[in-house]
């Protein structure tokens, strides 16, 4: 990736699109909406509340990150998106119960005001929910093209000079690369064909990418993971990234494992349990959404303690996942983990974790900063893959081949330099010498 040479300003409005606007997508809409009119603070989010050293300690020097680069204002920012179920934002945000009334009772007409497009819906794809709010097209080069002229008309309709899109919507069915996914070329020719393969996360990402609007990926589907997607996005100069928001046991994970391995200290088990009451929960219940799921859960330890190279301290760990849907719970999951550990000699020890958390809340102050990063990104010509963004995902995309980073305070280091490398400032190393000699 090349060294901006011109960021261009982060002047005009721009649309924030979220293909699913359940709880999550409402939560973010509507948390947006409560921090621009003064109602509340945008606790979470690095992009709104982070700042960022610049130059040596003894400099003072740490502004915000949004008075260092130049991040949309959220008053110049529109959403829209796309759902399954007509409901405006406000009438799903209640249903949700994500945000009090009280809350949103303070944005209602604003609020209602947002209404999903219809929505690409293959049942096959998500099994546990129902479509009502769908397009009538069955080709899927036609649901890509109706796909093309929604995110036209939204943004001829409401002003806008750019756009960016963060997938919210619900896990797919846990899917492998195909041929379909092998080149442009032949996934073009899969729309002409509506090859099974192609799965709706597909052709929002597609659409999108053809009209030069970032594409953020926050479920483990296989979505822009796949050589045609990078290829398409190199092809039109358009950030990706993904996958899968990072947000309740999964950032626990990445704050506790880096922290024993620091200090050599082995594993011997840690088994990991959530129960979870939103349609989230609904979707993983089925075994096939739920593999997606495990499989991006899964590997995060696996990158971070490098059993192969400390094969005495986590060579024989093992590692359970479960998910389990409790309505009664709604959108407040729990996560419990137990961690069976050794010290000294090999001296046993446990740690057990319980994270009552509220999901959305976690996760809507990822997708604003993956939106609003994404679009400086562009702004700034860096286009592919952003693995700087690392730090909101549990699967982080890499370039082919490289292995990605999972340890959390790494990935922020890392997306904190890329901001300096970017702005022409000093990396930080922390090595901290020149105040010793």
């Amino acid at each position: 990736m090349k060294k901006p040479t011109a960021i261009k300003p982060a002047s005009g409005k721009l649309g924030i699109l979220l293909p699913g606007m359940g709880a999550v997508g409402t939560t973010i809409i509507a948390g947006a909406m409560l921090v621009r009119k003064g109602h509340a603070k945008p606790f979470g989010s690095l992009t709104q509340m982070g700042a960022i050293r610049l130059g040596k300690r003894t400099d003072n020097r740490s502004p915000l990150i949004k008075d260092f680069i130049s991040l949309a204002s959220l008053d110049n920012v529109v959403f829209g998106g796309w759902d399954l179920f007509p409901a405006n934002a406000y009438e799903s945000a209640m249903d949700a119960k994500v945000l009090t009334a009280d809350h949103l009772n303070l944005i209602k007409d604003e609020l209602s005001a947002v209404k999903p497009m219809e929505s690409v819906f293959f049942p096959e794809y998500v099994k546990r929910l129902r479509g009502e709010n769908v397009k009538k097209q069955t080709s899927k080069r036609e649901l890509a093209e109706a796909v093309r002229e929604d995110i036209r008309n939204f943004k001829k309709t409401n002003g806008l000079d750019r756009a960016v899109a963060v997938w919210c919507g619900s896990t797919e069915v846990h899917r492998e690369p195909t041929a379909v996914h092998a080149s442009l070329k032949a996934f073009e020719k899969g729309l002409d064909s509506s090859d099974g393969s192609i799965a709706p996360s597909q052709i929002y990402a597609y659409a999108c990418l053809m009209e030069g609007v970032s594409y953020a990926n926050g479920a483990p589907n296989l979505t822009v993971d796949v050589p045609a997607m990078l290829e398409l996005a190199r092809e039109r100069q358009v950030p990706i990234s993904g996958k899968d928001f990072k947000t309740g046991q999964t950032l626990m994970k990445t704050i506790l494992a880096p922290g024993l391995k620091s200090r050599m200290l082995g594993i011997r088990g840690w088994f990991s349990t959530n129960i979870l009451g939103n349609r989230d929960g609904e979707v993983l219940d089925d075994p096939e959404s739920f593999k997606s799921k495990e499989v991006s859960k899964l590997g995060v330890l696996e990158q971070i303690l490098q059993p192969e190279k400390y094969p005495d301290l986590y060579g024989n760990m093992y590692h359970k996942v479960r998910i389990e849907y409790y309505p009664p719970r709604g959108d407040e999951k729990e996560g419990w983990d137990n961690l069976d550990i050794f010290g000294w000699l090999g001296y046993p020890m446990q740690i057990k974790v319980d994270f009552l958390c509220r999901d959305s809340i976690l996760a809507a102050p990822v997708a604003l900063d993956l939106a609003l990063f994404s679009d400086w990104a562009h702004r700034a010509g860096m286009h592919g893959i952003q693995e700087w963004l690392s730090f909101y995902y549990k699967s982080p995309q890499a370039a082919p081949g490289l292995y990605a980073e999972n340890d959390l305070f790494i990935q922020q280091m890392k997306l904190k330099n890329t901001l300096r490398w970017a702005q022409g400032e000093e990396q930080i190393t922390h090595l901290g010498h020149e105040y010793y000699d």
